[in-house]
């Protein structure tokens, strides 16, 4: 008797295998999809992560950027806008350029300075570059203009 209760519960055993093969088929498709998004995530994560790093690190740049030509201001425009001295002056400006090259104005000026002492060409490079860097600068403009009629 009691290898017939063996076989019953063995045979029970197994039916009860064969009618849950379709449901660990399932759960194993639902964990490989499962498996599949988690994977897809951590993808996004480590994308999401590195254009976070990218930002900081421009971030950083434009701070640095930004302190160069906080120093041309305060060290090189500022001091050229008061000097007499129109050399010292186109030096000075010069010199801040070189830090913050990106100021559109104070390549005006140093145009303006150039142009006055007689260096078109170089003036002329100068309005060109402020009107690169802002196209609606109509001072540099009519100044560009105005030197391309005179020559």
């Amino acid at each position: 008797m009691a290898r017939v209760g063996i076989k019953f519960a063995t045979g029970c055993v197994a039916s009860l295998l064969l009618a849950a093969m379709p449901l660990f088929s399932c759960l194993n498709a639902e964990l490989e999809k499962q498996a599949e998004i988690l994977k897809e995530q951590e993808a996004e994560i480590a994308r999401q992560r590195r254009e976070i790093e990218a930002l900081k690190v421009a971030q950083q740049a434009q701070e640095k950027k930004q302190g160069a030509c906080n120093r041309a201001f305060r060290h090189y425009f500022e001091p050229a806008q008061i000097t007499a001295d129109a050399d010292r002056a186109a030096a000075l400006y010069r010199e801040g350029l070189a830090l913050c090259p990106d100021d559109d104005v104070a390549h005006y000026e140093l145009g303006r300075l150039l142009a006055a002492q007689g260096h078109f060409a170089e003036a002329e490079m100068e309005f060109e570059a402020a009107l690169k860097l802002n196209p609606d600068f109509t001072d540099a403009r009519a100044r560009l203009d105005a030197l391309r009629k005179d020559r």
